[in-house]
């Protein structure tokens, strides 16, 4: 093939995203609780090893594009869209209201929002550090998020401590910073009831998302299931305002199984919001899109999530890749991720209807009915054959994924 020239690029990469087919219409996809944040529409493509390969987007583009694409949900941290010199101040309130003017003129709401408090240097030592002030700040940091929200309507506040937690050993006393911690989610919890009357409207959802790896060295909270148990811990004033934000990548990342700690979390109630990407066990927070490393797994887990009646939000918590270009971040890597999501979903419920899988498992929890119950020997003959369906209902999923099910098979 010839050199393409630049002028001929895009219209080649529209062509061939034509060629692909399988996408939805903007209605279509709007049907779907899919939220587009901030953060990963304007990634520039920067890291600790990489130099930025895009160019600056503001939050008007962002939102104006989601309304093309269909994505009918934002979300965003605070300093994603106000300086942190602009917060508190007039500055803030004219970006909120530019906010408001652009999500209602593009048919979008605001459905979450969170607080950045890893980034700047006065978490160096993260916003439970030992000097009170940064306390007090962030404290205050949080109450302004959870205005913010209250005035762009959202229903939920994230939170990921990814700074709590030392580079080096013997730096914090673990159990004061937890506790110091717990006094800023209770001071965004305080401050919420107060700021949900003013408003009128239900308090928000405070949702923590875990992560095992990155920036500090060793992280206080770490997993889902550690944040469980610091909600049930005592040292929250309010633990039925909290509940949790599992992102996929973070439970895959330190090796864990996702959908098992999906499944820890709907067990105890807490599962609020979601976060949703892909990538690889025990490598970094590489944020690929939905689907594109584990589809099957991706299936599994929206067939428990639909299986327990989720209906809380999936947000595109990923990093569109340095090689796209910021045209191609809307054209291409926004609605392709939205629409593998949607046929995901979708298969999930092709999964829960399918008549293989629902005999296979109604005649798994039957058993097998030994004559003998308390001979253990019985018990073993009587399932032996049945717990070959274990494996049969994972082929027929792979044949629901790839289509075999509906007879596609390749001629040899």
């Amino acid at each position: 093939m010839a050199p393409i020239p630049q002028t001929q690029q895009r219209s080649l990469v529209e062509r061939l995203i034509q060629a692909c087919g399988g996408g939805y219409s903007p209605e279509t996809r709007r049907k779907y609780y899919v939220s587009g944040p901030q953060w990963a529409a304007a990634y520039e493509g920067h890291a600790l090893f990489h130099a930025p390969t895009r160019e600056p987007v503001g939050f008007e583009k962002v939102i104006e594009e989601y309304g093309k694409i269909g994505i009918g949900h934002w979300t965003t941290h605070d300093t994603d869209v106000i300086p942190t010199a602009g917060l508190f101040k007039d500055e803030q309130e004219r970006i909120v209201g530019r906010i408001k003017a652009a999500l209602k003129s593009n048919g979008l709401k605001c459905s979450m929002v969170t607080t950045e408090t890893f980034h700047h240097a006065v978490w160096a030592a993260s916003p439970a550090a030992e000097a009170p002030e940064v306390r007090a700040y962030a404290a205050r940091r949080l109450a302004n998020t959870v205005k913010i929200g209250h005035q762009l309507g959202a229903e939920f506040a994230v939170y990921w401590p990814g700074s709590l937690g030392y580079f080096v050993q013997g730096a914090v006393e673990e159990t004061e910073t937890l506790r110091w911690y717990a006094e800023g989610l209770n001071a965004a919890c305080e401050a919420d009831i107060e700021i949900a009357k003013q408003f009128g409207r239900p308090t928000l959802k405070h949702c923590m998302e875990a992560k095992p790896f990155e920036p500090q060295a060793e992280i206080l909270l770490p997993t889902s299931d550690a944040m469980l148990a610091f909600i049930s811990s005592g040292l929250l004033t309010h633990p039925e305002m909290v509940g949790l934000n599992p992102e996929y990548l973070h439970e895959l990342m330190w090796g864990a199984a996702p959908r098992a700690a999906l499944a820890r979390a709907l067990l105890c109630g807490k599962l609020w919001h979601f976060d949703i990407n892909d990538g690889y066990r025990l490598k970094h927070d590489v944020d690929i899109a939905v689907g594109l490393v584990n589809p099957l797994d991706w299936l599994n887990v929206l067939v428990l999530l639909r299986s327990h009646k989720y209906a809380g939000p999936f947000n595109l918590d990923y990093k569109p890749p340095r090689t796209t270009s910021n045209w191609g971040v809307f054209a291409l890597s926004f609605p392709t991720a939205v629409d593998r999501f949607i046929t995901l979903w979708e298969m999930a419920g092709d999964v829960i209807a399918d008549p293989v899988i629902s005999e296979a498992s109604a005649a798994l929890r039957a058993g097998g009915g030994p004559a003998d119950p308390l001979d253990v020997d019985a018990i073993v003959a009587a399932n032996r054959e049945l717990l070959t369906l274990h494996e049969l209902i994972a082929h027929r999923m792979v044949q629901i994924l790839i289509g075999q099910h509906r007879g596609r098979v390749y001629s040899v």
